[in-house]
């Protein structure tokens, strides 16, 4: 039984991952919680760009914040990323199989050794 795949979500996850500079900061965050401005620090943008792709995260599923006083922190949810790995871990499984089966036809019409393919 297939499990069931919310597309809208993974259309969100996929635009999210889309973007390098998103990316990039999901990849500072897999280290560990960083600030808005540690996450800034390596682009060379604004803060209100860098808030953005944030956003964008966040609305993906991708980006979580704390709120300890003044201070809100950003963290990795890795589960759309999971989602997304299970997703293609399904269609791999479907293409190999379908792979698999175009291989078996292409050698069931290749000529057989030690003759030329030729009715003669």
């Amino acid at each position: 039984m297939a499990l069931a795949v919310d597309e809208d979500r993974l259309d969100e996850t996929f635009a999210a991952l889309a973007n390098s500079t998103r990316r990039a900061i999901l990849t500072r965050l897999a280290e560990g919680a960083a600030s808005v401005n540690e996450l800034a620090e390596p682009f060379a943008m604004t803060l209100p760009a860098i808030s953005k792709h944030i956003k964008v995260l966040e609305r993906a599923g991708l980006v979580v914040r704390a709120r300890r006083a003044q201070y809100r922190p950003c963290a990795l949810d890795p589960a759309p990323l999971e989602e997304i790995s299970s997703w293609a871990q399904r269609c791999r499984t479907d293409w190999e199989s379908r792979l698999d089966r175009m291989d078996d036809y292409l050698a069931r019409l290749a000529p057989r050794p030690g003759t030329d393919g030729h009715d003669d």
